[in-house]
């Protein structure tokens, strides 16, 4: 068996992939590894020979393919964080790096390590490869000969050794700390949920108008003095039937079908009369209630008053659904390859708001590959670049934070003329998880032989309690002091704790919802410079 699969690495690669799968949608407790589960059992696999090796552009693919789809579909809010002042977001980043960094030198003066072994259990523990390449190109300037081979090995023992914990540790450190603080995921998505595309629940239902103070008012008026998340539908004014636009003024004895979040459903209903006894049907012969995908690439990156659909069609767009979530839609919404949209129309215009809006399914399933296929480029040239710091220290993005970076900008651009650079819900979800899988068995197995022989030798266990420590002490400090002293709600928290795609994923099934991503991009940009510099910083001032 050993044989077979160290001469067909994508037949081992499949094999770790099927079973850590399968370990990872175990639960215990209400606790699931997830995709984490893939890392162990490449673990267990390199450790049982060191001929099986999976070949390092599985790793580097999956690695870029992971963090480009979290870049596209990150840019909006990452961008849109920093419009509304992310400043502290970023201080604290700063400040969660040199923390970890200070936990490291400590560590590193009471189990009397070497410098080089110290610099790869701080790149393993962030789960940082480009800064323990940082690393070892540092020791190949200063180091030659066979003091230079001594120490590279030290270092990829340290990391290798600590790589490991770098993951279980955070976890454990995330889900210790979500209890202590007595989290609650679901006040932070609503308290949220006006700035980001978050779980809503949505009430439809048909109200009496009875408030004499609305008189004067038209809807535009009432939108604009209420902080409301509403959309006004059709209007029964005895037996006229009105479709409602900003200029419609209600009057006492109309029904008006309306859509609104459950937080504003209650002073909806008191500020224009009360709830109607008669429910109202939303289909007749002439009016028609439909979902359509949005596959009309067109459409992407455009807002919904952009389209002027009232213009063209008796129309009233109520919702917007992405992926699992469900959006009151407003004009300023802006609609993505896709999204789900809910509105009501006439039954006769269905067929040309069908070609409008597109309504395949398999065109959604399908992925541009021109889009696709020159952002990954852009992003990789990004990061081939060099950068000089003072210091002689030189680094580059590489191939995580080139094509994040290159994502987030091109995520929140959208589309530059016809290329629509954002992706179809269900096809970033599928190369997420992808990429995820390719490089987490990857990483498993390049790293397994070594630290089970290491361990085995007695030599690790040092190297494999300090990154423990370091992992978990700098996770639980950090969260602490975010939750507390910086006001960060830990959904965000969790994203930015997030070294490593595995943690990321493990913090989203906590959350319940996709708002760690917000917190990843915003960190991992900033974290993967940082981790460059101060691992050779660490280095030099340690040795």
């Amino acid at each position: 068996m050993i044989e077979s699969l160290s001469t067909n690495p994508l037949l081992l690669l499949f094999l770790v992939a099927a079973l850590g799968y399968g370990l990872g949608s175990i639960s215990f407790r209400g606790n699931k590894l997830g995709v984490a589960g893939v890392l162990f059992v490449g673990l267990l696999f390199g450790g049982l020979d060191e001929r099986l090796v999976i070949p390092d552009i599985v790793f580097l693919m999956g690695l870029s393919i992971f963090v480009y789809a979290i870049g596209i579909s990150s840019g909006p809010g990452f961008f849109a964080a920093f419009r509304r002042g992310a400043y502290r977001e970023v201080g604290f980043i700063i400040f969660m790096l040199t923390l970890s960094a200070a936990w490291t030198v400590l560590f590193h003066f009471i189990f009397g390590l070497d410098a080089a072994t110290t610099g790869g259990i701080f790149a393993g523990t962030t789960t940082n490869t480009p800064a323990l390449a940082g690393l070892l190109d540092s020791i190949s300037e200063r180091f030659s000969g066979a003091e230079r081979d001594q120490m590279i090995q030290e270092a990829v023992v340290g990391y290798s050794l600590s790589y490991p914990m770098g993951v279980i540790g955070v976890m454990f450190g995330l889900f210790l700390m979500q209890k202590w603080l007595k989290v609650d995921y679901r006040k932070e998505e609503l308290d949220l949920r006006k700035d980001y595309p978050v779980a809503q629940k949505i009430i439809n239902g048909t109200v009496d108008i009875s408030q004499e103070n609305l008189k004067s008012y038209v809807l535009r008026d009432i939108l604009q003095e209420m902080d409301w998340s509403v959309v006004f539908g059709r209007v029964f004014r005895g037996d006229e039937v009105i479709f409602s636009n900003y200029d419609t003024k209600l009057e006492i004895g109309d029904k008006v079908n309306l859509a609104a979040r459950e937080a504003d459903w209650g002073e909806v209903v008191e500020r224009l009369g009360k709830v109607s006894e008669e429910t109202l049907s939303t289909e007749s012969n002439t009016y028609v209630q439909r979902r359509m995908f949005v596959s009309n690439p067109k459409l992407a990156g455009r807002s919904i008053a952009s389209l002027n659909l009232s213009g063209q069609f008796p129309i009233i767009v109520t919702r917007v659904r992405r992926g699992d979530v469900d959006m009151i839609a407003h004009g300023d919404t802006i609609l993505e390859l896709g999204d789900r949209v809910r509105f009501v129309a006439l039954r006769e215009d269905l067929d040309e708001l069908k070609k409008l809006f597109g309504d395949s399914y398999y065109s959604l399933s399908q992925l541009n590959l021109l889009s696709f296929g020159l952002g990954m480029a852009a992003g990789l040239l990004l990061g081939m670049i060099k950068f000089q710091l003072p210091g002689g220290i030189e680094f580059s993005l590489g191939f995580a934070g080139g094509p994040l970076i290159v994502a987030l900008v091109l995520g929140a651009q959208r589309r530059t003329g016809m290329i629509v650079w954002s992706l179809p819900y269900s096809a970033n979800h599928t190369l997420r998880q992808l990429g995820l899988i390719l490089l987490l068995a990857a990483i498993g197995v390049r790293s397994g032989h070594t630290f089970f022989d290491t361990v085995a030798a007695g030599g690790g266990g040092m190297i494999f309690l300090t990154g423990t420590l370091i992992a978990v002490l700098s996770t639980i400090s950090m969260l602490f002091v975010g939750f507390k002293l910086f006001k960060i709600p830990y959904t965000f928290l969790g994203g930015m704790s997030a070294n490593q795609p595995a943690i990321l994923d493990y913090a989203i099934q906590n959350s319940g919802n996709q708002l760690p991503n917000i917190g990843y991009a915003l960190m991992f940009p900033i974290a993967i410079i940082l981790k460059i510099v101060y691992v050779q910083i660490l280095f030099v001032l340690l040795g």
